[in-house]
């Protein structure tokens, strides 16, 4: 059996979209440790400033991030040739102990959310446990 790509295919991008495409890979995280800081590192390719929440709770920071988007192309009639939708949402938390908000510095760019928060006295449980599944 043998392949023959066709030079313009009309179907070669109409189900390809860039952010379902790399939908897996969202949110990738780098944590850095520096003396009395932690850097985190946050890959969010696709989102605006605007699609991240940030909270702290209970020694948890949680980051999610939701995307709405349509998009929708006429003609030069007003009929629609092509309309397509995606929503969805990510979300990550990460354990940080005893940390007040204000001391928690974040900014967004290029796709990329860098978080830098003190560190604190989180207690690490010296032994783990395991729960047994029947």
């Amino acid at each position: 059996m043998k392949f023959y790509p066709t030079i313009n295919n009309v179907f070669d991008d109409l189900f390809y979209d860039p952010f379902m495409s790399r939908s897996s890979n969202n949110m990738r995280t780098d944590i850095i440790e520096k003396e009395n800081e932690y850097e985190l590192s946050m890959e969010l390719p696709g989102f605006n400033k605007e699609d991240i929440r940030m909270e702290l709770k209970d020694g948890y920071l949680m980051i999610s991030a939701n995307k709405n988007t349509d998009n929708e192309v006429k003609d030069d009639k007003g009929h629609v040739i092509r309309r397509e939708r995606y929503q969805g949402n990510c979300s990550r938390s990460f354990y940080v102990g005893d940390v007040k908000e204000e001391d928690i510095k974040a900014s967004f760019t290029n796709g990329e959310l860098k978080v830098s928060l003190p560190k604190s006295n989180v207690k690490h449980a010296e032994e783990k446990k395991y729960i047994e599944i029947q």
